[in-house]
């Protein structure tokens, strides 16, 4: 396995959540997801009501998470893109997700698994002094408060 998706998938280890980007009707659309790594692979965990998984099913996808609202100064982004699988997940893989929401969109949350086979995969890092030099505090702030809500 090439460093770096070994790197990649140490970062992806470190979070729960991230963004599975895909085209529906030809308009690209970008949603929540849980996942895990298994085998080399990345396996989500989405809401099967709301249909994004059959977009996703046999087509190209890219699956990103970050650690963009963790306020370290080390910050960092990784993107799998593979064709995704809608597929079954073993017992040990679905307790590995741990507790599953209870609702979404205020509707009771009904698990559906996708695994992507990836095919590239990049990382990203951006480092950050402690006190950027030159930067606003308001524009420090800003940076330390971002984050995405899954």
């Amino acid at each position: 396995m090439p460093t770096d998706e070994i790197r990649a998938i140490e970062l992806l280890n470190r979070v729960t959540y991230g963004r599975v980007a895909a085209s529906m009707r030809a308009m690209p659309f970008v949603a929540p997801a849980r996942h895990i790594v298994v085998d080399g692979g990345v396996l989500l965990r989405m809401h099967e009501r709301l249909g994004y998984h059959r977009v996703c099913d046999g087509g190209v996808v890219a699956y990103g998470a970050d650690n963009f609202g963790s306020g370290t100064e080390h910050v960092w982004s990784v993107q799998f893109s593979g064709t995704a699988r809608v597929v079954e997940p073993t017992a040990a893989e679905r307790a590995a997700f741990g507790p599953e929401p209870e609702r979404v969109d205020g509707e009771p949350f009904v698990p559906v698994y996708l695994r992507i086979e990836p095919q590239f995969v990049t990382v990203h890092a951006l480092d950050y002094p402690s006190e950027a030099v030159g930067v606003p505090a308001v524009a420090r702030s800003v940076r330390r408060r971002l984050h995405h809500v899954a």
